[in-house]
C-alpha cells in the first residue's frame, strides 16, 4: 500500500502547486503550470494506482481551499490526463521469452494528442457547461488576436482587413479556437511526460527503459481518425464540434513533433547536427508556429508511407540514440 502515500503526497503538491497561481508572479505561474508532474512521478515511478490517489487528494484539496467545481475541475483537467499518459507509458506486456513488449511510443504520442483533446474540451465546458458563454469567450480571444497583429488598440474601434470585414476575421479564428488552443496543451503533455520520465529515471525507478522520444512514429490509422474528427468538426454543432476540432488540433499538432522528432533522428552522425536543430527551432519560434506545417505534412507523409524508414535505408548506418534526445 505504499502507493497510497505516495499518491497522497503527490496529490497535495499537485494542489500547492495549483494553489500558487493566486500569488500572481512570474515564479507562481511556473509552479502552476508543474501541478501535473507530481502525479506524472509518482505514476511512473510508483504505480499507476497512485495517480489516482493523487487526482483524488488532489482533487479533494482543492475543492476545500476553493470551489467543489474548481476541485472537480483539477481531477478533470489536470489529475486524469497526467494519470492516463503515465498509466500508457508503463503499459506492457511479457513475451514467451520474458521481455517485455512496451506500449509503442508512437501510439503513446497519438495518445498525448488526444489526451490534450480532452483537457481543452474539459476546460472548454467548465465551469458553466454553457456553448453561449464559450463562444463567445472564444470570439473575445479572437478579437484579441486580430488587435494585437493589426496592430489596433483595444478603446480603439475595429477596421475591415483589406476587403474582409474585420467580423468574419473574427468569426473564423474563433470557429478554430479548439484548434489552436490544442496546440499549446498537446506540446506542454508531451514536455510533462518528458520532465517526469527524467526525474524517474534519475531516480533509479523508471521500469521502462526510455525509448528515444524522436524515433515515435504514429500509427497509420491515427490519419483517418484525424480525417473522421475534421468531418465531425465540419457538421457537428456545440460542444461536440468543439470536441472534434480539438481532436484535430492535437492530432496534427502530434504529427508535427513527429515531423520535429525526424530532424533530430534523421540528423543524428551528422556534421553540422546541432546548427541544423537549433536552426529548426529558432525558425519555427520567429514563425510564431507557422514552420510547424511542413512537419505536420512530414509526421503524416512518415506515418502514411514509412517515409523515415525509407530515409534511414538510404542513408546508411547512423549513430546510437540517446534515450531522451
Amino acid at each position: 500500500m505504499n502507493f497510497v502515500a505516495i499518491g497522497i503526497g503527490a496529490g497535495l503538491a499537485s494542489a500547492l502547486l495549483i494553489a500558487a497561481v493566486t500569488q500572481g508572479t512570474a515564479l507562481a505561474l511556473a509552479l502552476f503550470m508543474l501541478s501535473p508532474v507530481p502525479i506524472i512521478v509518482a505514476a511512473l515511478g510508483w504505480d499507476h494506482r497512485a495517480g489516482l490517489v493523487a487526482t483524488l487528494v488532489g482533487g479533494i484539496a482543492i475543492a476545500v481551499l476553493s470551489t467543489p467545481l474548481s476541485g472537480l475541475s483539477f481531477a478533470f483537467a489536470t489529475g486524469l490526463p497526467s494519470w492516463w499518459l503515465a498509466y500508457l507509458a508503463l503499459l506492457g506486456r511479457t513475451r514467451e521469452d520474458g521481455t517485455v513488449e512496451w506500449y509503442p511510443l508512437g501510439r503513446l504520442l497519438a495518445w498525448i494528442g488526444g489526451t490534450a483533446a480532452l483537457t481543452f474540451f474539459a476546460a472548454a465546458i467548465f465551469p458553466d457547461f454553457d456553448f453561449e458563454q464559450y463562444r463567445q469567450t472564444a470570439r473575445d480571444a479572437a478579437e484579441a488576436v486580430v488587435r494585437m497583429q493589426a496592430g489596433i488598440p483595444a478603446s480603439a474601434p475595429l477596421t475591415d482587413i483589406g476587403e474582409v470585414p474585420v467580423e468574419e476575421v473574427i468569426s473564423r479564428i474563433a470557429a478554430i479556437t479548439p484548434i489552436i488552443g490544442t496546440v499549446g496543451f498537446t506540446f506542454v503533455m508531451l514536455l510533462y511526460i518528458w520532465i517526469g520520465a527524467r526525474i524517474v529515471s534519475a531516480s533509479g525507478r523508471l521500469a521502462r527503459p526510455w525509448p528515444a522520444i524522436c524515433e515515435a512514429v504514429m500509427p497509420r490509422e491515427t490519419i483517418f481518425i484525424l480525417v473522421g474528427a475534421t468531418v465531425a468538426g465540419m457538421a457537428l454543432g456545440g460542444f461536440p464540434g468543439v470536441l472534434a476540432y480539438a481532436l484535430v488540433g492535437g492530432l496534427l499538432t502530434a504529427f508535427g513533433i513527429q515531423g520535429l522528432g525526424a530532424i533530430h533522428d534523421l540528423s543524428r552522425g551528422r556534421a553540422g547536427r546541432g546548427f541544423i536543430v537549433a536552426l529548426t527551432y529558432i525558425v519555427l519560434f520567429l514563425s510564431q508556429g507557422i514552420a510547424l506545417i511542413p512537419l505536420i505534412f512530414f509526421g503524416l507523409v512518415d506515418s502514411a508511407f514509412g517515409l523515415r524508414e525509407r530515409m534511414r535505408a538510404g542513408a546508411g548506418g547512423r549513430n546510437g540514440p540517446n534515450p531522451f534526445s
